[in-house]
Order: C-alpha cells, then sequence, then structure tokens
C-alpha cells in the first residue's frame, strides 16, 4: 500500500487551518483548532518553516503565517518538505536508495514512469484544491474558524 505519513497529513491539516487564520497564529492555537497535540503540530511547522513554506515570527505576538497563497502550495511541496523525494521504490532514479540486484532486474528504471505520472499529478494538486474539497457545500474558507 502507498501511504503517505501522518506528519505529512498534519501538514496539511496545519496549512489550510493557517490560511483561514487572519495574521499569526501560535502552534497551540493550530493544535487546538485541528485536534492534533501541540508537539505534533510544532515539529510540523518547525519542518514546514525550515522548507519556507511557513513564515514564523518570535515575541509575544509571534507565531506562523503562510508564506504564499495555498493556491500556489503543491500537495507534493508537502510531501517533499515532510517525508523527502517522492519514489515509489529504491530503484526510481533520484531516489538515492540502492538496489542490490540492479544488474538483473528486469524492470530496472521502468517504475521512473510511474513515479513520474504520480509526481506529476501531485504537483497539480494544490492545497487550495484540497482545503475546498474539504469544505462543507456552500462554506468558504473564510467562514472557517
Amino acid at each position: 500500500m502507498l501511504k503517505l505519513s501522518r506528519l505529512t497529513d498534519y501538514a496539511v491539516a496545519a496549512l489550510v487551518r493557517l490560511s483561514a487564520a487572519e495574521g499569526v497564529e501560535t502552534s497551540p492555537g493550530i493544535a487546538a483548532a485541528i485536534g492534533i497535540p501541540e508537539p505534533t503540530v510544532a515539529k510540523v511547522l518547525k519542518i514546514l518553516a525550515g522548507q519556507g513554506l511557513v513564515l514564523s515570527t518570535r515575541g509575544a505576538r509571534g507565531g506562523y503565517r503562510l508564506s504564499r497563497p495555498l493556491s500556489s502550495i503543491t500537495v507534493a511541496e508537502i510531501i517533499v518538505a515532510i517525508d523527502g523525494p517522492i519514489a515509489l521504490t529504491s530503484c526510481v532514479e533520484g531516489s538515492g536508495g540502492v538496489c542490490e540486484s540492479l544488474l538483473r532486474c528486469p524492470v530496472a528504471g521502468r517504475w521512473d514512469p510511474v513515479n513520474t505520472a504520480i509526481r506529476s499529478a501531485l504537483q497539480n494538486i494544490s492545497l487550495s484544491d484540497m482545503a475546498h474539497a474539504a469544505l462543507p457545500r456552500g462554506l468558504r474558507m473564510s467562514e472557517v474558524a
């Protein structure tokens, strides 16, 4: 089964929540809003800040905010930020994995088109698409508290 990590799922939820916030939002505030433990949200936000997807502000009025609109952040970017490069098998070009039977494998290099198709699909889905798909009919992001 192809499955993303929980941290990637949490990252998407935290980013969608940040898009609904006006100004900056604290990690405890995000955690309370999305029902994920604060230490986990803090860890995810730290990773996302390191990848430039969120901006952090220190101090009494500090917190996190999106570095750019949800419409310009792709699902692929979140996966790469949290889980690393998108690669279905260790023999996919650029995955960094090493295969012991590469020289004798009858499908060596044949996963590349599959991986490219999946990566392309994920690059064409923005977090805005995810946010709007998840909302009940008639509800807009500006109405989400």
